[in-house]
C-alpha cells in the first residue's frame, strides 16, 4: 500500500506539482495532501486507510453525500445506454425544464462541462447582447480561470485590473474592472465615469472562493438599479451557490429582500451535475436567443449535456426537491458553524462563522470580513494551525482559509459533535 507522501512524490514527476487543481496541492497549509481511494456517505478515506468527515464535498457538488442509492442507480441505467453521443437527447430537456423550474429568472438555459467555460460563455453573450465590452467584476470573486476573468485590482478608484496569471496578455483584460466586493461607492463612480460602455456587472451572490462571505442587500439592490439605468447586464455566478444555500439558489434569497429582484444571466455548476462535470449558463429568452445557432453569438460542446452527467444532476436536483431537504441541511450546517464559533469562544480564540443551506465559512477574527483585503488579514498561521490539528483527528475542512466549506445531507449529528469535539480539542491548544 502506498502512502500519501510516497504518491505524492510520483505524482510530481507525471503531473505539473502533482495535482490537477493547485489547491489540492496544500501549499497554503504546508504537509503532504491526501489521496482519496473511495468515499461514502458524509466520509471519505485517503491511501493510508485513514477515514476522514468531509466538508469539502468536491467542492461543493456532492449535497447529497457520496454514493446517493438514486444517484447511483441513475448513472448506472445511463451508463448502460452509453457514454456520450454527440447528439441531442431527451434528458438534456429535463435537467433543463428541472433548473428552469426552480429559477424564474431563467426561461432558457444552456448546458455545458465546468464552471469555467459557463462564466466565459455568459461573458461573451453579455458582450454579443449588448454590443459592449467592459465587464465589471469584484476581487475575490472567482468566476474560473478565462483569460479576461484572471484579474487583481487596479491601483485606485475603478482602475482596470492587471492579470494574476502568466500567459494572460494586459491587452486581454484591459476591459475589466476589478472592484471591492461590498463597495457602493466604487460601483457607483464606476458606471459614472464608463456607465455607456459596460456590458455586464458579475458577482458570486455569496463567495466562496475567498472564503464565505455574503454581498450586502443595499450591494446587490444598487448595482441591479445601476445596470437597469445604463443598459448593462447583471450576471449572477452561482455555481458553487446554485442550489446548495437554497432550492432557488442565492438569487431566490435576494428575491425575498429585494422587491421583483432579478439577475440578467445566471450561472450554475457544481450541485447541477451532482459531481460530474457539468454547468449551465441562462436567462430570458431574449438574451439566451442571442446564443448560435439562433443568434452571433457562438458556442459549443462536444461533450456538453453529456447522458451520464445529465443523469446524474437530474437525479441530484429531484432528491434535494423533497419536502424537508433544505430545513434539515440548514439546520444541520448552522449546529456546525455555530458549534465552532461557541467553541473558539470557550477557548479564548477569537472566531466567526456563517452559513447559509449547505455551506459555511468561519475566519479567525473578531468580526465576518466584508471583501477580499480583510478576509486576507485574518489569521492565516492559526487557520493553518488549525486545518492540520483537525485533519489529524479525521476531520478533513478546505486546505485554504480562503475556500468555503460545505455539508451535506449524509452528514449525521453524531458527525457534527465528532467534528465539533475535535475543534474543542484543537482550538485549546492553538
Amino acid at each position: 500500500m502506498s502512502t500519501n507522501q510516497q504518491l505524492f512524490d510520483r505524482a510530481k514527476i507525471s503531473i505539473p506539482g502533482g495535482v490537477n487543481s493547485p489547491v489540492r496541492a496544500f501549499r497554503a497549509v504546508g504537509g503532504t495532501p491526501r489521496f482519496i481511494t473511495r468515499a461514502q456517505g458524509a466520509y471519505m478515506w485517503d491511501a493510508e486507510g485513514t477515514r476522514y468527515i468531509d466538508y469539502i464535498g468536491s467542492w461543493g457538488p456532492m449535497i447529497l453525500g457520496h454514493g446517493h442509492p438514486a444517484v447511483l442507480d441513475a448513472v448506472r441505467k445511463a451508463i448502460e445506454e452509453g457514454f456520450s453521443f454527440g447528439a441531442p437527447t431527451e434528458r438534456e430537456i429535463e435537467l433543463a425544464e428541472e433548473i428552469l423550474s426552480l429559477v424564474p429568472s431563467c426561461e432558457q438555459i444552456r448546458l455545458v462541462s465546468s464552471g469555467t467555460e459557463a462564466g466565459m460563455s455568459a461573458i461573451r453573450l453579455a458582450r454579443g447582447a449588448t454590443g459592449r465590452s467592459k465587464i465589471i467584476k469584484f476581487e475575490g470573486c472567482y468566476h474560473g480561470h478565462a483569460d479576461a476573468l484572471l484579474v487583481k485590482a487596479g491601483s485606485g478608484l475603478a482602475t482596470f485590473g492587471h492579470p494574476t496569471s502568466a500567459g494572460v496578455p494586459a491587452e486581454v483584460v484591459q476591459h475589466t474592472l476589478v472592484l471591492e466586493y461590498n463597495n457602493v461607492e466604487q460601483i457607483e463612480e464606476a458606471f459614472r465615469t464608463q456607465g455607456s460602455e459596460i456590458a455586464c456587472v458579475m458577482i458570486e451572490p455569496i463567495a466562496g472562493n475567498m472564503n464565505f462571505v455574503r454581498s450586502s442587500v443595499p450591494f446587490v439592490k444598487r448595482i441591479r438599479e445601476l445596470c437597469d439605468q445604463h443598459g448593462a447586464l447583471f450576471v449572477f455566478d452561482e455555481v458553487m451557490s446554485g442550489f446548495r444555500v437554497a432550492l432557488g439558489s442565492a438569487q431566490s434569497l435576494y428575491a425575498e429582500l429585494i422587491p421583483g429582484f432579478r439577475p440578467d444571466l445566471s450561472v450554475f455548476g457544481k450541485v447541477i451535475g451532482g459531481g460530474m462535470p457539468l454547468a449551465a449558463f441562462g436567462g430570458p429568452r431574449r438574451i439566451m436567443e442571442q446564443l448560435a445557432p439562433l443568434g452571433p453569438v457562438y458556442q459549443a460542446g462536444t461533450l456538453s449535456g453529456n447522458p451520464v452527467a445529465t443523469a446524474c444532476g437530474l437525479a441530484t436536483l429531484r432528491e434535494i426537491k423533497k419536502p424537508g431537504f433544505f430545513e434539515a441541511l440548514s439546520e444541520r450546517t448552522a449546529q456546525l458553524a455555530h458549534g465552532l464559533q461557541a467553541a473558539a469562544q470557550a477557548a479564548g480564540v477569537p472566531l466567526v462563522s456563517e452559513c447559509q443551506g449547505g455551506m459555511f465559512g468561519f475566519f479567525f477574527a473578531s468580526e465576518l470580513p466584508q471583501n477580499y483585503n480583510v478576509v486576507m488579514a485574518t489569521d492565516k498561521e492559526r487557520f493553518n494551525r488549525f486545518f492540520h490539528g483537525m485533519l489529524d483527528r479525521g476531520v478533513y475542512l478546505a486546505p485554504a482559509l480562503y475556500e468555503a466549506g460545505f455539508v451535506s445531507a449524509a452528514h449525521t449529528a453524531d458527525d457534527i459533535d465528532a467534528t465539533l469535539a475535535a475543534a474543542r480539542d484543537v482550538l485549546a491548544q492553538l
